[in-house]
């Protein structure tokens, strides 16, 4: 770039400058977290097809076996696999090589550490770095190496396959290179400076990882169409038995019957000609289509088993196979149950979830209300009950939840209470002693409910800061709401070691309280 000569056009050209670094430097923390857990997803994803096809290649060459004509299927599972491998360990070792080179933007990796940790976060230690990745794959040349290793890999891949197959495997599997977009953006010379000039280290890694995921993917895809040209020739031998049980109800309450369909898992074919036999406690059940029905009427609670046999005879040979099972089911009688889903105690203005059931009554004859002390009212929410309460309840008294069905009524009694008081503290910091430059880093005062499990937060509408200076007269600032005034922050910036701070008369308000309540005094010493 000349430089030019009219002082104007300098200056601008320097804020320009100044601007573009400023810009760099304030690329936020949340869009980096964001790159660290799409990478995550990316490798867990890498980790989940590898395994969806771990039993693959043995099932292709299981397969090729039953004719000597799909042996050349099994063949091609080591090359597929190999052609993946060394790919995919291409890929890790770029993404390691960035990483190591990232680390220290001299170029020297000083302890070989990757990643560093800040205030328990886990961050690489060049995850900004624009240099590293646009030296080595731009300007070195790796990027465009890496392009055409996909590229051959991919075409080697197809090539494995059957000449009459390969167009529809192309089709098939993902596109891995995109060598059209970058040709329409001006100013671009090639794939590679498109895709990693100026792109920090922790944007780069998710890129490569994406390849490696389009890389799994096509050999999945192989793989998979390896196992189809087997599959298509392949029989399928049902030679493992199992007596399913299908019953209407696994819960049924006293008075009703118990009915059940019992059936021979994985059973094909007509009932005259598979010698198939099902009993229960040694009753011969009749069967249709294969499945027996099976009932007994009920006059007691608790848990009822039965034990289900089911004899296969070889028609060819005569040998009878014998399977049996145990199944149970529960009988019990109508009755209603009414939790908290958080606490026994209800709590003013805010959402108290509860759950009730009602065994053997259907949800939507269900009723629920309110009644006794506290007020509120209750409103159904999904898969349970939400109650809201007004007024707290003296000693003796309570909220009452009634529930009402088909031939039952029934309620539970439930203490109601205002929120607990909130602790005050500046940010979540609860200690009494603090150095002046911590002390001035807060500028308000906030209100925490701590070990609260509802979903509640408190205001603070005031409080009176009373600021001691070493062996001076004690200056006193009221301060309306949460944040420092002004005068309230002039107070704060005179801290040194030695002043004492007293927060006075703090008052705040929570859900559902009608007027301000006092949460006392802290007091703070500069060390």
């Amino acid at each position: 770039m000349s430089i030019p000569k009219e002082p104007r056009q300098l200056m601008i050209n320097v804020m320009y400058l100044v601007l573009t670094a400023l810009l760099a430097l304030n690329v936020s923390a949340e869009i980096f977290n964001a790159f660290k857990i799409v990478d995550k997803g990316l490798i867990k994803s890498n980790d989940a097809i590898e395994e969806s096809v771990k039993n693959t290649p043995e099932a292709i060459r299981t397969g090729a076996k039953k004719k000597a004509s799909l042996a050349k299927y099994a063949e091609k599972i080591d090359p597929a696999q190999d052609l993946a491998r060394d790919m995919s360990d291409e890929i890790d070792a770029m993404i390691d090589q960035l990483i190591d080179a990232g680390g220290d933007r001299n170029g020297v990796n000083d302890d070989g550490d990757k990643i560093v940790t800040n205030a328990g976060v886990e961050k690489l230690k060049g995850e900004k770095n624009k240099d590293v990745t646009t030296r080595m794959l731009v300007y070195d040349g790796k990027g465009e190496e890496l392009k055409q290793k996909l590229i051959s890999f991919k075409k080697e891949l197809v090539e494995l396959a059957d000449p009459e197959d390969r167009e529809a495997l192309m089709s098939q599997l993902p596109t891995i290179i995109d060598d059209e977009t970058w040709k329409k953006k001006i100013g671009v010379k090639d794939w590679a400076e498109f895709n990693f000039k100026q792109m920090p280290l922790q944007a780069t890694i998710p890129i490569l990882r994406k390849f490696q995921n389009d890389v799994k993917s096509s050999k999945a895809t192989f793989l998979n169409y390896l196992a189809s040209e087997v599959g298509t020739t392949t029989e399928v031998v049902l030679d493992k038995y199992a007596v399913v049980s299908a019953p209407e109800k696994s819960y049924i309450i006293k008075g009703e019957k118990y009915s059940s369909e019992l059936f021979l898992g994985a059973f094909a074919g007509e009932d005259s000609k598979t010698g198939i036999q099902i009993s229960v406690d040694g009753r011969n059940l009749p069967l249709r289509d294969g499945v027996a029905s099976y009932s007994v009427p009920t006059s007691s609670t608790g848990v009822k088993r039965y034990t289900a046999t089911a004899k296969i005879t070889n028609p060819a040979t005569g040998e009878v196979q014998t399977v049996k099972k145990e199944f149970e089911y529960e009988v019990g009688e109508r009755s209603v149950s009414v939790s908290a889903s958080q606490m026994n105690v209800f709590y003013i203005g805010v959402d108290n979830p509860i759950e009730v059931s009602a065994a053997g009554v259907p949800s939507n004859q269900v009723k629920v209300s309110m009644g006794g002390s506290g007020g509120g009212s209750v409103n159904k929410t999904g898969g349970g009950y939400n109650v809201k309460v007004t007024t707290p309840t003296a000693k003796g008294q309570f909220a009452k939840v009634n529930v009402s069905a088909p031939g039952l009524n029934d309620s539970k009694l439930f203490r109601v209470k205002r929120i607990p008081d909130p602790v005050p503290m500046l940010g979540k910091n609860k200690k009494s002693t603090m150095g002046n430059g911590e002390f001035k880093a807060y500028s308000s005062l906030r209100a925490e409910l701590e070990n609260f499990d509802f979903d509640a937060r408190c205001t603070i509408k005031g409080f009176r800061m009373v600021y001691v200076e070493k062996r001076q007269d004690a200056i006193i600032e009221t301060n309306v709401g949460g944040k420092y005034s002004s005068r309230t922050q002039a107070l704060v910036n005179k801290a040194k070691p030695g002043d004492r701070y007293f927060f006075e008369n703090i008052k705040c308000t929570c859900p559902g309280d009608a007027a301000a309540r006092d949460l006392g005094t802290i007091g703070i010493t500069i060390r």
